[in-house]
């Protein structure tokens, strides 16, 4: 599943119907590896489709792993964890998170996310996300 490495976009055809209704199949999307340390699959972005103001991807995390501490200072970020348990840090504070769980990171805010068992979740930026975007300390 999420496992190549080296920070970059896959180039991906952008899959548009008839009716201008455009459908990604998560399996068809290259994973990567973002500036953060996670291994991800765009799911729709706009590496991948027309989007103006938000991106959606797919986030794994192994086993014992952590993204790199940072933050993003445009976008608002979703995390909706699929499987696995981990704890999620934001501006210090720390929260254990598992399936089910919808984590709000506000522009702006610091955070980290550690994995106890690997983690799948999925991630929502708005605006899109962009490796420019991310700050470290």
């Amino acid at each position: 599943m999420c496992q190549q490495k080296g920070a970059h976009f896959p180039s991906i055809v952008i899959p548009v119907f008839n009716d201008g209704m455009t459908i990604v199949k998560v399996d068809s999307q290259a994973p990567f590896t973002t500036k953060d340390g996670s291994t991800i699959r765009s799911i729709l972005d706009r590496t991948n489709a027309p989007v103006k103001n938000q991106s959606l991807a797919e986030a794994c995390v192994p086993a014992g792993g952590t993204t790199q501490r940072h933050y993003h200072r445009d976008s608002e970020e979703f995390y909706f964890i699929l499987e696995g348990h981990g704890r999620m840090e934001i501006d210090g504070e720390w929260r254990k998170v598992e399936p089910g769980d919808a984590i709000l990171i506000p522009a702006g805010a610091w955070h980290t996310i550690e994995a106890s068992s690997e983690l799948r979740f999925l991630c929502c930026c708005a605006p899109p996300y962009a490796h420019e975007d991310t700050y470290f300390e």
